[in-house]
């Protein structure tokens, strides 16, 4: 089957010895994504070095992946391929008439085969132009072999990359399983699991209910990309796309079924969805979403979180829109992606609870935080405005946008009634979700300004630094973040070495005092402030008769070298008294 010298000679053939893209002389077999073997390495394999090939159709095709290696010689090989096979032939049963050249062809292109190699020599010299013509206009690859080669050692030899390459791919996704692994057995939960598999994705992924609903979205982390989209707006595009009755995820997507434990529908509890947004998407992320599956599998069923999860998605939009990494224009869209729906015109209040304690050792085992986003949702579904209720565990805080009704100006006039409602949900949700913080402090609960989603962002962090800066106040079911202007500013200075200094100025002697004398006298001043100097309303207030209160006032007036009459004495006293919770 060698063909003749006079028609390829040796120093014709070399510049034509693999057409394999952008590869040097010593080093023709390329890299392939995602653990495939592709047309272009099989040309590169030694075996098929040796036949000299020649692709003289779809040179931009060789990135094809192929699946298996078959030799046939009869005309109606097609019928017994699968699809994505690389046929070796010599041509034998491509036929003798154009017509049936043609037919050929057709028939492997339509199959879906990855390419067609054909030996030179035993039934061409050349290839027929209907052979060529019609690999070209159909987009199969064609390759032509300009010197003899075993078939079987190229079937075996890309047999063996193949299993090699499938062998690579299974150990990479090994890799992201023992990872994701190491993520749960380092106190890591669905989140970070989800956040770990986008990272080796590269792409948004998503959790979501059998029937659709968004518990949690996470990127690929890092600074996105110019014109990235946030993986919510990517989701409400998915939400589109299923309204439109497209039910099935773009091209190229990857799910995985997150399994229940059950028979029947139950039987599925989540669904891991991967969109190729930011790049393609191959076998590898497949393998890894279907272990990353199992592994949710038993996180989910051992801690019941899926109320936690959605609960924790809503906590990082509503942190990410008061840190500015959303956009103001883009938050009430996403927001609605997290069943958030406040009226067209009505302005939001933002309201942040923080707990006093490190809530997790009081509460005991994994269900935690999951019974406390359970028992929140419901007590705040009774309080009568659209709520958006997230949680986020590592600060011990919960989030939330209400909306509330009419024009701003009546927005504002119904702001204080509905913190209130808001707060007394949020303290019974704790109290019924945590019983075993049964005489712990109750939780410090903030609302910010009723505004626009112009400004939600910054009333949201503004509320979230009132409440670290309220810490210890606990003499109020909630606080107007207003009334804590003074606390926020000198809880901001509480690294400076001069608010220490200042407190240990104006107050330390006083300080010095409680610390081995009865009765102690801070809280005498400090009632004494609080009545703004009135002594018959101080006396009533600490259960004193009047001369008893006299001689306090008058020994925390020595103590301390000043007047307590003097009104810039008195700011000084108030501000040291406030700035000493901040300085311990």
């Amino acid at each position: 089957m060698e063909p003749q010298e006079p028609h390829k000679p040796q120093e014709s053939r070399e510049p034509q010895e693999s057409r394999v893209p952008g590869e040097p002389q010593e080093q023709r077999v390329p890299r392939e994504p995602h653990g495939t073997i592709t047309v272009a390495r099989a040309l590169g394999l030694p075996a098929l070095r040796r036949g000299l090939p020649e692709v003289v159709a779809g040179q931009e095709l060789l990135e094809r992946p192929v699946r298996w290696v078959h030799a046939g010689e009869v005309p109606h090989i097609a019928a017994l391929l699968k699809g994505g096979e690389l046929l070796l032939t010599t041509g034998l049963g491509v036929g003798s008439r154009p017509a049936e050249q043609r037919a050929f062809v057709r028939r492997l292109a339509e199959r879906g085969i990855a390419a067609l190699v054909v030996e030179l020599g035993a039934r061409f010299r050349t290839l027929p132009g209907p052979v060529v013509d019609t690999a070209r206009s159909c987009g199969l690859p064609l390759v032509q072999l300009h010197r003899e080669v075993p078939f079987v050692t190229v079937t075996e030899e890309i047999h063996t990359e193949i299993v090699h390459a499938h062998y690579a791919l299974l150990r990479q996704a090994d890799v992201v399983h023992r990872q994701a692994t190491e993520v749960l057995l380092r106190g890591g939960g669905v989140p970070e699991i989800l956040c770990h598999f986008a990272a080796f994705a590269a792409n948004p992924v998503f959790l979501e209910t059998p029937d659709g609903h968004l518990l949690y979205a996470a990127g690929p982390g890092g600074t996105p990309p110019a014109g990235a989209a946030d993986p919510l707006q990517v989701w409400e595009g998915l939400r589109a796309r299923r309204a439109a009755e497209r039910p099935e995820p773009p091209a190229g997507s990857v799910m995985a079924d997150i399994p229940g434990g059950g028979p029947g529908p139950g039987s599925v509890r989540a669904r891991l969805t991967v969109l190729p947004v930011a790049g393609p998407l191959g076998p590898v992320h497949k393998i890894a979403a279907e272990r990353t599956a199992d592994l949710l599998a038993v996180v989910l069923l051992r801690t019941r979180q899926e109320e936690e999860l959605a609960a924790r998605g809503r906590g990082d939009f509503l942190t990410d829109l008061a840190e500015g990494r959303v956009e103001p224009s883009d938050a009430p869209a996403q927001a609605r992606v997290l069943g958030f729906r406040p009226g067209a015109d009505g302005p939001l209040l933002p309201v942040v609870m923080r707990l006093e304690e490190d809530p997790r050792p009081l509460a005991g085992g994994g269900e935690s935080w999951a019974a406390l986003a359970h028992a929140l949702q419901e007590e705040l579904a009774a309080v009568g405005v659209p709520v958006l209720l997230g949680v986020r565990l590592p600060e011990g805080r919960v989030p939330l946008l209400a909306g509330l009704r009419g024009a701003t100006e009546r927005g504002a006039t119904e702001r204080g009634a509905v913190a209130e409602r808001i707060a007394a949900a949020l303290r019974a949700g704790v109290e019924r979700a945590w019983p075993d913080r049964a005489g712990a402090r109750p939780p410090v609960v903030i609302a910010g300004l009723a505004v626009g989603w112009d400004a939600a962002g910054t009333e949201l962090r503004h509320a979230a630094e009132a409440a670290n800066a309220a810490r210890g106040l606990t003499d109020r079911d909630w606080y107007d973040v207003r009334s804590l202007d003074v606390d926020l500013l000198l809880w901001r200075l509480r690294e400076h070495g001069d608010l220490a200094a200042f407190v240990d100025r104006v107050i330390g002697p006083l300080l010095t005092h409680d610390r081995t004398a009865r009765p102690p006298l801070v809280p005498t001043l400090e009632t004494y402030l609080r009545h703004a100097g009135r002594k018959a309303e101080t006396a009533r207030a600490l259960h004193l008769n009047r001369q008893t209160l006299y001689d306090r006032l008058a020994r925390i007036s020595r103590l301390l070298g000043s007047d307590l009459e003097d009104p810039q004495t008195v700011l000084a006293l108030g501000v040291a008294l406030q700035a000493r919770r901040h300085v311990r």
